[in-house]
């Protein structure tokens, strides 16, 4: 009983870890505060792997154990491929402490990325512990595999989506958010992997948790970001009139299929590496 009660030892150091870096950032505490991003979501993670694992019995990192490293290392592969489909856009910029050589920044940022899909996969199990928002595929379920003519035609989709923010930055930024779900997510259900698209063919409308906890994320990226140093900012066309922290409000439904692309590159990777098990309850 006091098992389900108490969270585990490491959720209260991730807790503690939590909000000293969150203090140090915001109050500026020198020097630790332009380090802070990482030991901030680095806490936020082992908080929320110890909260699914008091309510569900397992966790993330519990059933990974030593491999959960590589979600990390994954995180940093993907987001130094959004900071690419950014180039032509340019919808968000950053603001540095001090100046880095092209090393230290490479170093210090893969070390800050690297905690964006943990982040949300933990979220999005916690989320999914709750009966309204659990998927109702089976965690070892794929699901339907969509026609191959359908399969081909959204990854001609993604593939037009992909091209067009090079070729008019102006008019299709927001399509970064969607192509990658379009171009990897149909070759994830061809070869059997899990797929956003698979769970809208059985019409499990509960696998939207996953877009939920992008969203959840995302608005406490925004906050934390906001009085930090070094922090990011945007430039985005026609929705940029209204802000809540540094983002524009409709900015924020861009998290909603961000996380889905995570999950896409996700279960692409592993598909690549030929990996069966990606340990998800989603």
């Amino acid at each position: 009983m006091l098992k389900k009660l108490f969270l585990p030892l490491y959720g209260w150091f991730g807790l503690a870890l939590c909000l000293t870096a969150w203090a140090t950032s915001w109050l500026r505490i020198e020097p630790f505060y332009r380090y802070s991003f990482f030991p901030l979501w680095l806490g936020y993670i082992l908080t929320i792997d110890s909260l699914v694992f008091l309510r569900h019995s397992t966790s993330l990192l519990k059933r990974m154990r030593r491999r959960y490293l590589f979600i990390f290392l994954y995180s940093s592969l993907f987001w130094w491929l959004f900071e690419w489909l950014n180039i032509p856009v340019q919808n968000w910029h950053y603001i540095l402490d001090q100046p880095y050589s092209p090393l230290a920044y490479f170093l210090f940022a893969s070390l800050n990325f690297s905690t964006v899909l943990p982040a949300v996969m933990e979220t999005a199990e916690l989320f999914s512990t709750f009966k309204p928002l659990h998927p109702r595929l089976p965690a070892n379920d794929s699901g339907p595999r969509l026609p191959l003519p359908i399969l081909c035609a959204l990854v001609l989709c993604g593939l037009v989506m992909l091209a067009l923010p090079w070729l008019l930055p102006h008019y299709f930024f927001g399509l970064i958010w969607l192509c990658l779900i379009f171009l990897l997510d149909p070759i994830n259900n061809f070869f059997g992997r899990k797929s956003a698209f698979a769970h809208l063919a059985a019409r499990d409308w509960h696998f939207i948790v996953l877009p939920l906890a992008g969203l959840f994320c995302g608005f406490f990226w925004e906050m934390w970001n906001y009085y930090a140093l070094p922090k990011w900012y945007y430039t985005v066309p026609y929705v940029g009139f209204f802000k809540i922290f540094e983002m524009p409000i409709l900015g924020y439904t861009g998290y909603l299929p961000f996380a889905l692309e995570l999950f896409a590159m996700y279960q692409f990777v592993l598909l690549l590496t030929r990996q069966k098990n990606d340990y998800l309850l989603i």
